[in-house]
């Protein structure tokens, strides 16, 4: 055997390197579970990322002090990790930035993060929901899915916004009068689904809005109806209350976190998932509104 090995291989020297048939390593590579790329037809292997996926694969991983999120944003969450890190202090990294739930994905399957939170549509249909959209991404076979917990989705709106509505009993619909400013969510966004399902409700469509501003997190967004810079927008309840704004609740959805079998028990992520049951972080969703933690912790699937 070959001890000489090129920086990028290809199937051949792989299946020599790892000592497997290679009809396995191209099964491997289509199924999102080896490093690779493919150009003009053909599959490279880094060799580099091959040898990190093998220390990966060893004992539960070598980096046991690494945890970083990407996804879905939320304000307790954004609790839990601050919380954990300065627990944690110098001794593990533990990060997390919203991405939005597509792109948070897309980071899990290439191996950039260690856990994605998502949430695509209402509570009701995230059963089917989720796997279906898990199952788009090369790797998802090696994914299992915990429920964080629900939280109500809905319109955040400006405290002067908020009060017209309570006094003259305006419905949601009428905030899609071309006066009202819109601050929207990047696209691949959980909110953004949420809101353009509820425009089709409503034969509206995005490029009906009068829109002002493309935030990257619910946070950035409620921060822009809080400056005045807009006056409407999709994000959850807790965002609203974390930011003194008013709220209109449209639907209730799951909040769920990706995470890959071959490190779901490590210490940081059983950490992060029992901080979820802290009667502590629970109190505080409660401060902010709108969460639901009866499913707190379940798995709600795991591919065969």
């Amino acid at each position: 055997m070959s001890t000489d090995f090129p920086e990028f291989m290809n199937a051949k020297q792989v299946a020599e390197y790892l000592d497997l048939n290679e009809k396995k390593v191209y099964a491997l590579a289509n199924e999102g579970l080896l490093p690779c790329t493919k150009i003009t037809g053909k599959w490279l292997f880094p060799k580099a990322m091959l040898d990190k996926w093998l220390l990966e694969s060893c004992n539960n991983g070598v980096q046991n002090d690494r945890l970083l999120i990407a996804g879905s944003d939320d304000p307790l969450l954004q609790t839990i990790v601050g919380k954990m890190a300065n627990q944690l202090g110098s001794t593990a990294l533990v990060g997390y930035t919203s991405t939005g739930t597509r792109q948070g994905l897309a980071m899990l399957s290439k191996g950039h993060v260690d856990m994605c939170a998502i949430h695509w549509g209402n509570a009701e249909e995230s059963g089917l929901r989720h796997p279906a959209l898990l199952q788009q991404y090369p790797g998802h076979k090696n994914w299992v899915l915990i429920h964080a917990f629900e939280r109500q989705q809905g319109l955040v709106v400006n405290p002067e916004v908020a009060q017209q509505f309570g006094d003259r009993e305006l419905k949601p619909q009428d905030l899609l009068a071309s006066r009202w400013r819109w601050a929207l969510r990047q696209e691949g966004a959980g909110s953004m689904r949420a809101l353009e399902e509820w425009l089709h409700n409503h034969a509206f469509n995005l490029s009906m809005l009068t829109k002002v501003d493309t935030c990257n997190s619910e946070r950035e967004l409620a921060s822009a109806i809080a400056r005045g810079q807009a006056d409407v927008g999709c994000a959850s309840q807790s965002t609203a209350g974390e930011f003194g704004l008013g709220f209109i609740p449209l639907c209730r959805e799951a909040f769920e976190l990706v995470i890959p079998k071959n490190i779901y028990f490590r210490t940081l992520q059983q950490q992060l998932l029992q901080q979820l049951e802290e009667m502590e972080i629970q109190v505080r969703g409660e401060q902010l509104g709108g969460y639901n933690f009866q499913r707190t912790g379940k798995q709600m699937w795991s591919a065969n």
